[in-house]
């Protein structure tokens, strides 16, 4: 019996320019900057205490963080994963209160992605109030690269309980909650974060954010496109850090209702699978073998 995750809390990205990490995030992708230390940065784009956490130096590499329903489930997920033989680091005082919670387990998946399990994360009292409208309602998801996609999605279905709803070749698009995915596995060669996904409110918003960010010389790497697996509307683009940021809005819900009768679909390998409009990314683990022989 697996550990449920109650939602994705945060991610913690090294940096190796804070002060451009911070700038781009709050003027280019439109979060607002909740605390700044020494060697960290808090940013949010909703009401919870903050989504992204920047970390001076790119060797802090990158920390995804789930929430736990409370203490007792905490507990009980590194007991399990004890009991698996998956090593467990309890978190020290220090960073718990780096993370902004009560209770801290750590991690790895099999390709060596760093998860944070965490119980009662700070919450905040204040609106979310963005540097610039780019429409922002939520943090979303993280795409994770995985030199093993088959052990990565054993690992995240069996001892996590999450639920894949689709496939793109060996790509898995995985579920903890109604959402079509929280977490999405990407084959790739090293572990890390492939992409960090903000909801927004409208297809205005992410046409809007195309033109601006092209005129901020921002670059984008796929879209406006739509995803035939979720259903959403995307728009990616790159940041600092080698970081691709995602835009996207109308994701598909999975209800309880639908739990009963619904079946994974498994796409191809081919561009039509990551984008039904015909737009191109150019982001390597979205390129295809149709992708290559087309741009030669």
């Amino acid at each position: 019996m697996g550990a449920d995750l109650h939602d994705i809390r945060y991610v913690r990205i090294g940096t190796e320019d804070l002060d451009e990490s911070i700038r781009f995030a709050t003027q280019m992708l439109g979060l607002e900057l909740v605390g700044r230390e020494a060697s960290a940065a808090y940013l949010r784009g909703d009401d919870r205490d903050h989504n992204i956490c920047y970390v001076r130096g790119r060797e802090a590499g990158h920390v995804l963080g789930f929430e736990m329903k409370d203490m007792a489930a905490l507990d009980a997920a590194a007991a399990m994963f004890e009991d698996a033989g998956v090593p467990v680091r309890h978190g020290t005082s220090d960073e718990r209160e780096q993370r902004r919670v009560r209770g801290l387990v750590t991690i790895k998946d099999p390709t060596g992605n760093v998860i944070d399990l965490v119980a009662r994360p700070a919450a905040s009292g204040k609106r979310y109030y963005g540097t610039r409208d780019a429409g922002i309602t939520s943090f979303s998801h993280v795409g994770l690269r995985t030199a093993d996609a088959q052990a990565d999605e054993r690992f995240y279905t069996t001892l996590l309980n999450a639920k894949v709803s689709d496939w793109i070749g060996d790509a898995a698009l995985l579920r903890i909650d109604e959402v079509h995915h929280k977490i999405a596995l990407f084959p790739s060669t090293f572990a890390g974060v492939q992409h960090v996904n903000f909801q927004v409110e409208s297809q205005d918003d992410i046409m809007r954010s195309w033109y601006f960010l092209q005129n901020h010389n921002v670059r984008i790497v796929f879209g406006p496109g739509r995803h035939p697996t979720s259903g959403a509307r995307f728009l990616y683009f790159m940041g600092p850090d080698g970081i691709v940021y995602e835009y996207s809005t109308g994701v598909r819900m999975i209800t309880a209702e639908d739990e009963k009768t619904y079946v994974p679909r498994s796409f191809p390998a081919v561009p039509s699978s990551f984008c039904m409009w015909g737009s191109l990314p150019d982001i390597p683990e979205f390129k295809t073998e149709p992708d290559i022989a087309r741009a030669a």
